[in-house]
């Protein structure tokens, strides 16, 4: 991307007072345009396809598809997209499924703008950017995958795009009916889905799933789920 054009920069958070002024941090900058904000991963995943900005700052935990989910589908359509996590959690397992999700970084909400900036910068060349805590922290567990230029490298994930989302919704409290809607499909291929996994993580129960979720970084430990 020549120097001389500006980064463009699709923004999703689902809290619009910390959407809305990341935007115009980045704006005044003046290396930064935002040309898409999304209030989901399900808005992020439709911008990117329409919008292809240089970089997407995505947040992890927002409702209808998270940010790891929304990253992973949009890597599958787009494998050059560069997605740049933007986070207030940065505990281990969130670090871990982002770095499994495809993203090509990592850094705190937490920190001031210039690191955000740098960040971007460096992500915008095709580079990978972590904050340096999270850099010493992967150096430190030997379970993070971690690839040979000491970066962080990613590794798959086991459930499929429809499952993860599934699994979301029922971790948020929706209903088979409300997601049957939400997907376009029948209720019974809703039941098949909860079925299924259950099966594949030998999980009996919505609690477990929802423990399950949590764990994973799929949502925050502040959403209560309800049983239907």
């Amino acid at each position: 991307m020549p120097s001389s054009q500006p980064i463009t920069i699709l923004v999703a958070d689902d809290h619009a007072v910390v959407r809305q002024g990341v935007c115009t941090l980045l704006e005044a900058d003046g290396r930064c345009t935002v040309v898409g904000q999304a209030r989901n991963g399900r808005e992020a995943l439709e911008l990117a396809r329409s919008l292809r900005p240089n970089v997407i700052l995505m947040d992890i935990a927002m409702p209808v598809l998270n940010g790891l989910e929304a990253t992973r589908q949009i890597l599958a359509a787009n494998p050059t997209a560069r997605v740049l996590i933007l986070s207030a959690h940065s505990d281990d397992a969130y670090v871990k499924r982002s770095i499994e999700a495809g993203a090509t970084g990592f850094i705190e909400k937490q920190l001031p703008i210039n690191s955000l900036i740098k960040a971007i910068l460096e992500v915008a060349k095709g580079n990978s950017f972590f904050s340096s805590a999270v850099v010493r922290r992967l150096h430190a567990d030997s379970d993070l995958p971690v690839g040979r230029d000491g970066l962080p490298s990613a590794t798959g994930n086991s459930l499929t795009p429809r499952e993860s989302a599934v699994l979301q919704l029922i971790s948020e409290g929706g209903s088979n009916k409300q997601m049957a809607a939400d997907f376009g499909i029948s209720i019974k291929t809703i039941e098949k889905h909860r079925q299924h996994l259950m099966e594949k993580l030998h999980i009996h129960d919505t609690a477990g799933l929802t423990r399950y979720a949590i764990a994973q970084g799929v949502i925050e430990s502040s959403v209560q789920a309800t049983t239907e």
